[in-house]
C-alpha cells in the first residue's frame, strides 16, 4: 500500500504532510517554495509510493470563489499531466487557524508560531489527518 500526500498549496509556499504506509497516521513532510515544488515531487514520487495525492482548496462558506482557487485548479491540473498519480480536492477552511491553534496548545514559543513554513506544513498535516478520519 503506498501513502497519501497532502498539499496546501500557496502562492509563496507549499505545506506538505504524508500518511506512513498503512495511511493511517498523517505526519508533517516539509515546506517548499511554490515555484520549486514540481522538482521537489518528481523527486519524492520516485523514490516513495503514493496512492493519492489531496490537495486543499478552501471553499467559502457562501459558496462564493476566493482568489487562490483558479491557482489551485491550475496547480492540480498540470499536476495531473506530469504524474500519473490519483488527486482529490479537498476543503481546506480554516486550517491554518488550526494549526496555528495547535502551536500554541503544543507550547511552540511565539518566534516559532511566526515560521510561515511551519504553518503551511501543521496545515497540510490537518487536512490530511481530516481527511483519514472523515473521508477515506
Amino acid at each position: 500500500m503506498g501513502r497519501i500526500l497532502a498539499i496546501d498549496y500557496g502562492t509563496k509556499r507549499v505545506g506538505l504532510a504524508v500518511t506512513d504506509q498503512e495511511q493511517i497516521i498523517a505526519s508533517p513532510l516539509d515546506t517548499i517554495e511554490n515555484k520549486q515544488i514540481f522538482i521537489f515531487l518528481e523527486k519524492y514520487l520516485i523514490s516513495t509510493t503514493v496512492d493519492l495525492i489531496i490537495v486543499g482548496f478552501p471553499e467559502r462558506s457562501d459558496g462564493s470563489k476566493s482568489e487562490i482557487q483558479d491557482k489551485i485548479l491550475n496547480f492540480v491540473s498540470q499536476l495531473n499531466k506530469q504524474f500519473k498519480v490519483e488527486t482529490k480536492l479537498v476543503d481546506e477552511r480554516y486550517t491554518s487557524k488550526l494549526a496555528f491553534r495547535a502551536m500554541i496548545e503544543g507550547g511552540l514559543k511565539q518566534k516559532k508560531r511566526r515560521d510561515k513554513a511551519m504553518i503551511d506544513k501543521i496545515s497540510a498535516t490537518l487536512l490530511l489527518q481530516e481527511y483519514l478520519n472523515n473521508d477515506k
